[in-house]
């Protein structure tokens, strides 16, 4: 089976390739390391578990479909409506589950996040799941968001889009 995957150059150009289902794809389609696996990646009625990712991690923003969806496309500036699981990259250790412990999605603009979260949705289709590994220049940067993510720290997020709305 094939799928189709994004990647968001830093110049805010996107690139599309058709690739098999189990690549990742960097920079104007050339092969980067695999994502991290995911437990329960296609099933919409557990909460992903994210594996610690391989070295060396992506530079350039990566998504993966795990579940395509078959509703309206997300946009840059739209509200979302998601649940989500935040990992680290290096180790996997979840650092935010809070949609799957408390069972409801949460509510944002993408204008309100992280580069790397907010591009990481555009594209995706209502009713899918994506996963997103973010390099840490279009995340929490070289700061980080301390005590949970450290500075220069990768991430990687596991997105169920429920629903949208234009801004």
């Amino acid at each position: 089976m094939r799928r189709h995957a994004r990647s968001v150059l830093a110049a805010g150009i996107v690139a599309a390739a058709v690739t098999p289902a189990a690549t990742a794809v960097g920079v104007a389609g050339a092969a980067t390391t695999p994502p991290p696996k995911v437990v329960n990646g296609t099933n919409l009625n557990k909460a992903p578990v994210v594996k610690p990712g391989k070295k060396p991690a992506p530079t350039k923003l990566v998504t993966k479909d795990l579940v395509v969806g078959t509703g309206a496309t997300a946009a840059a500036g739209n509200t979302v409506v998601v649940k989500y699981v935040g990992a680290n990259y290096a180790n996997g250790k979840d650092f935010t589950n809070q949609t799957w412990t408390h069972g409801q999605a949460t509510s944002f603009s993408l204008n309100q996040v992280i580069p790397g979260f907010a591009q990481g949705i555009e594209g995706m289709k209502v009713g899918g799941r994506r996963l997103i590994v973010i390099p840490w220049k279009l995340g929490y940067g070289a700061t980080g968001q301390p005590p949970t993510i450290g500075p220069k720290e990768n991430l990687v997020f596991v997105v169920d889009l429920k629903s949208l709305s234009a801004s």
